[in-house]
């Protein structure tokens, strides 16, 4: 591998290592079937340990995009541009009450909160406390919550310290803000939200994961079934 690429001057976290491991096979043209330098070049190339490569490398894998062989090296499965998910790309298009969106959300949202609440430090309860107190104040204030709405749920992925969990999420950042802006604007609703909020940041707070994923879960419900009825149930088909 030819490309100068400069090393990582800090102690990064495996899932920025992977996106450089991208750039990389990007930058050099490499095509599926070629094999990737060794973890020690890899190391040598972005100033990192052998250990942060080699879990960089378990992460590209688990997205498709290279095939560890014992003894013999990582070799690229696909393109960098094709591991870019057709669904986030598509979700990014459709519109807010589409119950594919909050299908995806409860995926994703309510594992997060699984998650946080046995993962949280004490600083992930203030950014969470944080998040529902600023919410309180902007529906004091007339307002709709929406912004404080979005800050609460990510605080909450941040919580369950999976980065790639967090980097899901923000790639759909665009469709998770129209829903809940969507939602928010029903007449009633940031009330109802931030009861909700309340109780999943208890529940994260007592370190009780079911009790956690159950508010998430109902809380979830409760806003698409508020936007787009009881089509949004996950116990319905999707049209």
């Amino acid at each position: 591998m030819n490309s100068d690429v400069a090393p990582i001057r800090r102690s990064a976290l495996y899932e920025v290592i992977a996106e450089r491991l991208r750039e990389l096979i990007a930058a050099d043209r490499l095509e599926p079937g070629d094999r990737l330098p060794s973890e020690r070049e890899l190391a040598r190339q972005l100033g990192v340990s052998r250990t942060s490569v080699r879990q960089a490398l378990a992460a590209l894998r688990s997205l498709g995009l290279v095939e560890v062989r014992h003894g013999e090296g990582a070799y690229l499965m696909r393109t960098a541009d094709e591991v870019v998910p057709t669904l986030t790309v598509e979700m990014l298009h459709v519109e807010a009450d589409h119950p594919m969106v909050w299908e995806a959300r409860e995926a994703i949202e309510v594992h997060a909160a699984r998650l946080a609440a046995s993962r949280r430090t004490s600083a992930d309860l203030l950014a969470l406390n944080s998040g529902v107190e600023a919410m309180a104040q902007e529906i004091a204030c007339g307002g709709d919550g929406t912004e404080s709405d979005s800050a609460f749920h990510r605080a909450i992925v941040v919580a369950a310290h999976n980065p790639l969990l967090e980097r899901v999420f923000a790639s759909l950042r665009d469709a998770i803000h129209r829903t809940s802006a969507a939602s928010l604007s029903i007449p009633g609703r940031p009330p109802d939200s931030l009861r909700a909020h309340r109780a999943v940041l208890e529940a994260i707070g007592d370190r009780d994961a079911d009790r956690a994923a159950s508010e998430m879960t109902s809380h979830l419900r409760a806003c698409a079934r508020s936007f787009i009825g009881p089509a949004s149930d996950s116990s319905q088909p999707v049209a």
